[in-house]
């Protein structure tokens, strides 16, 4: 005789599933990617002066690191809730043909 479950198989919630973690967190670290690439082409373009505005403050590298650290965290939100919004309004039935 076959055995019979009386539970529900567990099923994921329409919002929570791995792959929309795994798309949130690959636009999350390709914003930061760009963020620090972005601050490094600030802080190396002599002709802004950013280097210069920092190297003139009290602490110089506690400022360098909130620069960096504000480019990065900045640009990372700004790529990831773009990212969220296009992955929970695409249609996920890719095959079907109109």
């Amino acid at each position: 005789m076959p055995e019979v479950n009386a539970c529900a198989p567990k099923k994921w919630s329409a919002l929570i599933k791995p792959s929309l973690l795994l798309e949130a967190s690959s636009h999350t670290a390709m914003g930061v990617a760009v963020g620090l690439a972005f601050a490094f082409l600030l802080t190396h373009i002599t002709t802004l002066g950013i280097t210069t505005l920092i190297n003139y403050s009290p602490a110089p590298d506690a400022v360098m690191l909130m620069f960096v650290g504000t480019c990065g965290i900045s640009v990372s939100i700004g790529a990831t809730l773009p990212g969220l919004a296009i992955t929970l309004t695409e249609d996920p039935d890719t095959t079907r043909r109109e």
